[in-house]
């Protein structure tokens, strides 16, 4: 396994499975973003083989927190309330996981730190800046460009 694969696993795995399926869900719907028009949620759950239940609940919390518009009715749906470029993964993960996100210890243990370190803690301190510089960096653009361009699969 490469030092690259290994650091992806170890970061996938730092977020929760909610949030994975979220990201996923708002890429599909930044790769549809350019026709200005709401996404069907019910398109989005058989498309990404998710939840229409987990989808509705979690936008609910994405459209109250200013993510995303939501409508009722036959042409319903969800829609970005910004710019695809200026939606980063960072301010996703900070509404999922929690502003403080970056500062818990990996594995969860309360009072994890340089005193009472967990067994990954010298790791994970020396990533998570990295992590967290490249979710600052990356937005809903970047990530759905792959979608359009590459056919890459979510």
């Amino acid at each position: 396994m490469s030092v690259i694969t290994l650091k992806l696993s170890i970061y996938m795995r730092a977020l929760s499975k909610s949030t994975i399926y979220c990201l996923r869900a708002l890429i599909y719907v930044a790769s549809k973003n350019e026709q200005e028009n709401y996404v069907n949620i019910g398109e989005i759950s058989e498309e990404l083989n998710i939840s229409f239940h987990f989808l509705t609940k979690t936008f609910q919390i994405l459209t109250k927190k200013g993510l995303l518009e939501s409508h009722r009715g036959p042409h319903g749906g969800v829609m970005l309330k910004k710019p695809i470029k200026d939606i980063y993964l960072i301010e996703i993960v900070h509404i999922l996981e929690g502003e403080d996100f970056f500062e818990k210890c990996l594995l969860g243990l309360p009072g994890c730190g340089s005193n009472e370190p967990c067994p990954v803690h010298g790791f994970w301190k020396n990533v998570k800046g990295s992590l967290q510089k490249e979710f600052e960096e990356t937005s809903l653009a970047h990530l759905s460009k792959g979608i359009k361009t590459k056919k890459m699969r979510i």
